[in-house]
């Protein structure tokens, strides 16, 4: 006879409810002859049915030809829904125990099988089943599965499978991530269950196939952690907000602590030295771990760490790989004896550490630091494919790291040289009064163009500018510098607004057409602003090159935008710029700003620009208390561009302070004209700049008569310097040169040149001045 194997179920009296295909090959009953029947009627020996439990030895069968078959039976009771006894499960196996080859399969198989009856009750195991499950199948058959587990919450989805597939006759797959009463830790399990039935379709019951599918769960949730990461980290190019990003993406899914401690020379965004073969200090700049205050026990954030040269940080560091340690380890236990002794009194470092990895943080082959891992409450140490993970994250981290440390540098950079470039002092003039501000942007974008200037001009007049050059970083930067220059040249030349903006604007094109940063300019555009103020005659003249229009604020408190045509960005090219004039009252506060105090993405302009002119009223003790009211009121919690702010409250020059003369275009008038001058300084009590000032208004007096055209006009101005000035209505210029020995003239201008303290020509519209400045003497 084959070795097959049978099963059959009974009720509580005995009947036969089941009769399995392997039940007919071995009795030759079909199950329609069997169903039904009382078991005594199939033994050929007389064996009560209620002690069918306890058989466990060869029973003999009536096989349905009438000839006896020797069994060996297994029995355990059927438990009903009430939990009262619902009958008998019945397993067969030929004589002398022998099995079949599927039924050595069955037990022998590496995966976890069981079956269950059509309620969920236990009817067969193999090895495998009952290893995960910690006991003898004997203990289990006839059992309902939730009574089987101490965590029936957590089996309930693995019930409600095995009764999906008992109702609906369809196999399913179910995954899980759970324990097992005979495992110490939780599995991942992906179960395939499917129905069983009798030869006649009849379902009898269920089986299933438990895979351990740990590996495979551990290594896709090592790749959905390593994409989350990469998603997660860098998100800003701040160092340190990286470090805590590294360590928020570890902690708790992969470490139940992490650290991340960089070298010095890192944070000082400076050139990396070399590694020495001693001990190494790191600085650490993030930490987080599960049980609070572990990370502070030893180290704080900002605090120096010292690694000796065999502990697992050194030698990840000099060694440029991954280091795994294991408890037993002597590595592992130097490390934590080390960080023990650190650690304040009764407060031990490492409490339940069992597993530690130190990974190197390289990004463009240099070395920046390094990420170390501790597991304490995961009871997996770790190994191979979590070193390969770990290195995979940690070389994404540290090229978001190294990002962060080029930008901080290259802001540092860009601000240094933007310090240097903007005015540190203002000169001090009496035609106004100023403050200012320079907020450098916080975006990760860089430093701006964006720059300001003050600038003294003849007449004791003043030129305030403004100016932005697009674009973040050095090459901005520079530019910024180069037009920064270029202006305060063309204002010493005492060019009107308009023309220096022309003459501005033909340097930028010439830049775009030589060099790289021009081209920068061209492409992203720049901006100013050039306005003069007039303190004699309160008259400010300004005109702009894709500039926004400055604020005024008046004395009696109203405010509005200067009315102005703002010409084209600099380096366009070939359209005009246009000035515009207004008579000032004295004490008028004209506002000058770049483009980053009012225009951002989620800000409209037109509100921004009413909320600064509503800014300029407020009270405020000084003008440099009203700069920081402006920018408290306008400026946004994080500009994503550079802000500069320049504020010029206006004064004029009193009547008292000016003398004018009309001047005959006759030589012999010269003598009377320094006669009035002469007594003007007595009045001013100047009596000291008398003879220098005689000589200065004859030789220039002369120079108008003689080469100039009328009218002819003279004005002394008794500012923080004494201003000597003649204007004719010619606008040939004169030339400072060197008399020859035998010349009769042409010393004049050099001697008023070393006699005074600076001296100068500028372009009217009606002809030309010239000026001189000597300086007042002490009181």
């Amino acid at each position: 006879m084959e070795h097959v194997s049978a099963m059959a179920t009974l009720d509580v009296h005995g009947t036969v409810t089941g009769w399995s295909e392997g039940a007919r090959r071995l009795t030759g009953y079909p199950a329609e002859e069997a169903v039904g029947r009382a078991a005594r009627e199939l033994l050929a020996e007389d064996v009560p049915t209620d002690s069918l439990t306890e058989l466990s030895g060869t029973v003999r069968v009536r096989h349905r030809d009438g000839t006896p078959v020797a069994l060996h039976l297994r029995a355990c009771a059927l438990t009903g829904p009430d939990g009262g006894p619902a009958g008998h499960a019945v397993t067969v196996e030929p004589p002398g125990g022998r099995t079949s080859t599927a039924e050595l399969a069955f037990e022998q198989a590496a995966v976890s099988m069981s079956v269950f009856d059509t309620r969920q009750h236990y009817l067969r195991l193999n090895d495998a089943a009952c290893q995960v499950m910690g006991v003898p199948e004997e203990a289990l058959l006839g059992r309902y599965f939730s009574d089987s587990v101490e965590d029936a919450e957590h089996s309930q989805g693995f019930l409600s499978h095995l009764r999906q597939v008992a109702e609906t006759g369809r196999p399913v797959r179910y995954e899980s991530f759970t324990g097992a009463p005979a495992l110490n830790r939780d599995h991942a399990w992906t179960t395939e269950m499917w129905p069983v039935r009798d030869a006649s379709g009849e379902l009898l019951g269920t089986a299933l196939a438990a895979f351990d599918s740990t590996e495979q769960y551990w290594a896709r949730e090592r790749l959905v952690l390593l994409n989350r990461a990469a998603a997660a980290i860098g998100t800003t190019l701040d160092l340190v907000r990286t470090a805590e990003e590294l360590v928020e993406a570890v902690v708790p899914r992969f470490a139940d602590f992490a650290s991340v401690d960089l070298l010095e020379w890192v944070l000082d965004a400076e050139e990396s030295p070399t590694v020495s073969d001693e001990e190494v200090e790191l600085r650490r700049v993030a930490h987080g771990s599960l049980s609070e205050g572990t990370p502070e026990a030893a180290v704080h954030l900002g605090q120096v760490d010292v690694h000796p040269a065999l502990s697992p940080p050194a030698r990840a560091l000099r060694e440029g790989r991954v280091f795994v340690s294991q408890a037993g380890e002597p590595s592992f236990m130097r490390w934590v004896a080390e960080r023990n002794a650190r650690a304040p009194a009764g407060r031990p470092y490492r409490t339940g550490a069992h597993s530690m990895m130190a990974v190197p943080l390289r990004a463009r082959g240099i070395t920046l630091g390094v990420a170390v891992a501790v597991r304490m409450e995961q009871p997996d140490a770790y190994g191979t494919e979590d070193a390969v993970f770990a290195e995979e994250l940690a070389s994404r981290a540290a090229v978001c790291i190294d990002n962060a440390r080029r930008f901080a540098r290259e802001r540092s950079t860009a601000l240094a040289l933007q310090r240097s470039l903007l005015p540190r002092g203002l000169p001090g003039q009496a035609a106004l009064e100023v403050a200012h501000r320079y907020l450098p942007s916080v975006s990760a974008a860089g430093i701006g163009g964006d720059w300001f200037d003050v600038i003294p001009l003849s007449g004791s007049r003043v030129a305030l500018v403004v100016g932005d050059v697009v674009g973040h970083g050095i090459a901005p930067t520079a530019t910024m510098g180069r037009l920064c220059t270029a202006v305060r040249t063309l204002a010493d030349v005492d060019l009107p607004p308009d023309e220096l903006l022309t003459h501005l604007d033909d340097l930028v094109t010439h830049l775009a057409a030589g060099d790289d940063t021009g081209d920068d300019v061209a492409e992203l555009g720049a901006t100013c602003l050039y306005a003069v103020y007039d303190p004699v005659s309160r008259c400010l003249s300004l005109a702009a090159a894709g500039h926004p229009a400055p604020a005024l604020v008046l004395p009696d408190g109203t405010t509005r935008l200067v009315p102005m045509t703002a010409g084209p960005p600099l380096g366009v090219g070939g359209l005009p710029f246009e000035a515009s004039e207004l008579e000032l009252p004295e004490g008028s506060v004209v506002a000058l700003y770049t483009d980053g105090l009012v225009e951002d993405r989620d800000r409209d302009v037109d509100h921004a620009t009413a909320e600064l002119c509503r800014a300029l009223t407020a009270p405020a003790n000084s003008l440099d208390a009203l700069c920081d009211t402006v920018l408290k009121a306008v400026m946004p919690a994080q500009p994503s561009d550079d802000v500069a702010l320049l504020l010029a409250r206006t004064r004029a020059l009193g009547t008292d302070q000016i003398r004018t003369w009309d001047i005959v275009a006759d030589p012999a008038h010269v003598a009377a004209t320094r006669q009035s001058v002469t007594e003007q300084l007595t009045r001013w009590g100047l009596d000291e700049t008398a003879f220098v000032t005689e000589l200065v208004v004859s030789e220039l007096v002369t120079n108008a008569i003689r080469y100039g055209e009328p009218p002819i006009q003279l004005r002394l101005i008794r500012d923080t310097a004494l201003i000597c000035e003649v204007s004719d209505a010619s606008s040939t210029s004169p030339h400072l040169r060197r008399a020859h020995a035998y010349d009769e003239g042409g010393r004049g201008l050099l001697l008023v040149a070393q006699l005074t303290q600076r001296w100068g020509s500028r372009q009217t519209g009606s002809g030309k001045t010239i000026w001189a400045e000597q300086p007042l003497p002490a009181e």
